[in-house]
């Protein structure tokens, strides 16, 4: 009798010292919603892609993936850094024809004003990874949730309005 409890339990044993641990970090896919008139060219999360986002929209389109803990913790930051068209509907008065000297002039003169940003973002508390959503508001603020939820779902952190105006006076940072 005590043999097949002794085989049980060394076997158990084995098996627990075969098996690994879950990782602390896991890769999350990456989106992105501006909730301004601007359009974001492109947006990186701790280096990595997310999708570049039309004026006003975002969502629906990911990039893989950004590396964080499995369990959220007070003081999660990540590093957000994007590059904004603040005047995205300027190429319907350039000069014609498309891909000319002249087009090609309008078309760098518009990248001139394109502004570069970069920001540490405290990550929503989460109690399960799942998408990270990035969301770019007025007066270049963002904020970042990283859990199964998405925008427009009443468990997700942060459901601003998609069409949000820019305030005449931004708060300092």
């Amino acid at each position: 009798m005590r043999r097949p409890l002794a085989l049980c339990l060394l076997t158990c044993l084995a098996l627990q010292a075969c098996s690994q641990s879950l990782p602390d970090r896991l890769g999350a896919p990456i989106e992105g919603y501006s909730h301004t008139s601007a359009a974001i060219n492109y947006f990186m999360v701790n280096g990595n892609g997310g999708p570049n986002i039309g004026p006003y929209g975002g969502g629906g389109s990911q990039n893989c993936c950004v590396s964080l803990p499995r369990q959220w913790h007070p003081g999660l930051t990540v590093v957000v850094e994007w590059e904004k068209d603040p005047n995205t509907g300027d190429s319907v008065n350039w000069p014609k024809p498309r891909y000319s000297d002249a087009w090609r002039k309008a078309a760098r003169e518009h990248q001139s004003k394109y502004t570069r940003h970069r920001a540490v973002v405290e990550v929503a508390p989460y109690e399960q990874l799942g998408l990270v959503n990035v969301h770019f508001l007025p007066c270049d603020q963002v904020k970042v949730a990283a859990s199964p939820s998405y925008h427009g779902r009443p468990n997700h952190p942060y459901n601003y309005p998609m069409k949000m105006e820019v305030p005449a006076v931004c708060p300092a940072p």
